[in-house]
């Protein structure tokens, strides 16, 4: 194999590859990236068995071939360098990296059981935007489960409302939903997607100018742009039917300010306990809502915050932490907080007519 091609755009492609490759101790091919110039076009591939990814990069082809090698030392080399223009050779299972600055030979191992990357080609599709799908990432993802145990909660749910795209993500403590509009119509069922591989899938096409295409079967999601195939895994599983479990009254709300609640947050969680508890009181006849915070090594807190209120007194205890993380998918200046009563989940949501984020936080009962 002998290429020449544009370091830059070989940088980037390895940087996602690199992402996406396995630690398998037992199988390195899993570890490596290939270098895949077998036909007239350059891919750079990379898989883990759950996620994989091809991307295109344009360059001349001398002489067609295959090759695995370590994304990692790859990528670093190619950081450390300013050239425009690259040229890599493969010479007994060595790659040579060639600019006008200096070389590198780069041990390498046959890609022939390099696995190959599958695609869906048949089943639900839809099209989004880079941006749309970045929103849904930054807006419901930090709300899966980190444990693994339930796949399902470790995934963020995607289906069809209407001509919107919902997208789901809970942790049984906390829930996230987003609401996106689809620009064109779509036959989409339901999908689940690890929370780790749809991150990965959204830098691949972050800052892409143009929509996506995503195919989906039982078991496996494509996406497709400007030559890009990113494949996850689909989590086989029922996710909960969360609808239930939002309340439809609430006894108290209140409308207030994203950076005075941020700023409350921060004020009061140096002084949070080991549960990262604070105890948040509404006072309607007073107009405040307030955030006491206690901890018996160091000391408490207490910070009010102004705003519209209407129904009856409440105090319930919560994660800070669980109140913070939501505020970055708060896309209005104002944000309302509704209480459904003592020992009950509270429901935080844009303070908007065209309310796009609902966002539900359990008590702690203690």
């Amino acid at each position: 194999m002998k290429i020449e091609i544009i370091r830059e755009k070989l940088l980037g492609a390895v940087g996602f590859a690199e992402r996406v490759a396995g630690k398998h101790v037992s199988l390195p091919i899993l570890s490596s990236i290939v270098l895949d110039a077998s036909t007239d076009q350059v891919f750079v591939k990379a898989t883990n068995l759950d996620l994989g990814i091809e991307i295109p990069v344009a360059g001349k082809v001398f002489e067609k071939g295959s090759v695995a090698l370590s994304g990692g030392i790859l990528k670093s080399f190619l950081s450390n360098i300013g050239d425009k223009n690259i040229v890599l050779e493969v010479v007994e299972n060595t790659l040579s990296v060639v600019s006008e600055r200096g070389t590198a030979k780069i041990k390498t191992i046959p890609s022939d059981d390099f696995p190959q990357i599958p695609q869906v080609k048949d089943g639900d599709t839809f099209s989004i935007s880079s941006d749309d799908l970045s929103e849904i990432v930054k807006s419901v993802g930090y709300s899966a489960s980190i444990s693994t145990i339930k796949p399902e909660l470790s995934s963020i749910f995607i289906f069809l409302d209407g001509e919107t795209l919902v997208s789901v993500a809970t942790d049984s403590f906390r829930l996230a939903e987003k609401r996106i509009k689809l620009k064109k119509k779509s036959d989409l069922k339901e999908l689940l997607i690890p929370e780790k591989n749809i991150l990965e899938v959204s830098k691949v096409f972050e800052g892409l100018k143009k929509d996506i295409e995503v195919r989906s079967n039982k078991n496996q999601v494509s996406f497709f742009a400007d030559g890009i195939h990113v494949t996850s895994r689909a989590v086989d599983a029922v996710f909960p039917d969360y609808k239930q479990i939002i309340p439809k009254e609430f006894s108290s709300t209140c409308t207030i300010l994203k950076e005075d609640l941020a700023q409350a947050l921060k004020l009061t969680s140096a002084f949070s306990d080991n549960f990262n508890q604070v105890s948040v009181s509404l006072s309607a006849s007073n107009k405040t809502l307030s955030l006491k915070t206690k901890n018996n090594d160091i000391g408490e807190s207490e910070n009010s915050i102004k705003g519209s209120f209407s129904g009856v007194d409440v105090s319930i205890n919560f994660n800070h932490r669980y109140i913070y993380e939501c505020l970055q998918s708060i896309n209005t200046e104002s944000l309302s907080v509704n209480f459904a009563g003592a020992n009950r989940p509270a429901v935080i949501k844009e303070s908007s007519n065209n309310n796009t984020f609902t966002y539900l936080v359990m008590p702690m009962n203690r």
